[in-house]
C-alpha cells in the first residue's frame, strides 16, 4: 500500500482531535512483528485515528518504525512525540440498511413484547408479533396502526 498524505491544515487538525485519545496499540521490546501490524490494522479500521506507544529508546528505530507502519497498511503518520505515534487512516464508506430502508418505506418487523401478568405470581407473557411499516405496539402488546398525520384546518377546508 502507499503512505496517505495530509495537508498542513488537515494534520493540525488531526493533531487536536488526537490529544484526548488513549493509546490503543503498545509495541514492545519485540518491536514490529506480524501481530502487532495486524493489530494496528484492526484499530484502524475501528477508529480512523489512533495512537501508539512504542517501547523502545532509539529514536531512529522509532522513526522506521512509524514509516514501515503508515507504508504497510496504507495510513497518514500525523505526529510522532516521544515514545507516543499517532496514525490516521480513513474509515472506508459503510452501507447502512437504514438509507436502503429508507428509499422503500419501512417493511415488516419482528417485535418481542413482554406483557406483564395481574397476578404477582405469575410470570409475565412473551409475545412474539410481526409488525408492519404502519402499525405500533402499545405497552400492553396490541398492535395499533400508526396514527394519521394532522393538518391543519386551513389545508382541510382548501381541499
Amino acid at each position: 500500500m502507499s503512505v496517505l498524505l495530509l495537508t498542513p491544515a488537515e494534520r493540525s487538525a488531526m493533531r487536536a482531535l488526537a490529544h484526548p485519545l488513549k493509546p490503543s496499540v503498545l509495541i514492545g521490546d519485540a518491536g514490529l512483528s506480524e501481530a502487532v501490524l495486524a493489530e494496528i490494522d484492526r484499530a484502524l479500521k475501528a477508529h480512523d485515528l489512533i495512537k501508539v506507544r512504542v517501547a523502545g529508546d532509539d529514536r531512529d528505530e522509532r522513526a522506521r518504525m512509524l514509516e514501515s507502519i503508515c507504508e504497510r497498511l496504507g495510513a497518514a503518520p500525523v505526529q510522532s512525540i516521544g515514545r507516543i505515534l499517532v496514525l490516521f487512516r480513513p474509515l472506508p464508506p459503510k452501507e447502512s440498511e437504514a438509507s436502503e430502508r429508507a428509499g422503500r418505506g419501512a417493511g415488516p418487523r419482528k417485535v418481542k413484547v413482554v406483557v406483564p401478568s395481574s397476578s404477582p405470581t405469575h410470570r409475565p407473557k412473551v409475545k412474539r408479533l410481526t409488525v408492519l411499516g404502519n402499525q405500533r405496539v402499545t405497552p400492553t402488546g396490541k398492535v395499533k396502526r400508526a396514527k394519521p398525520r394532522r393538518s391543519s384546518v386551513k389545508k382541510v377546508r382548501l381541499g
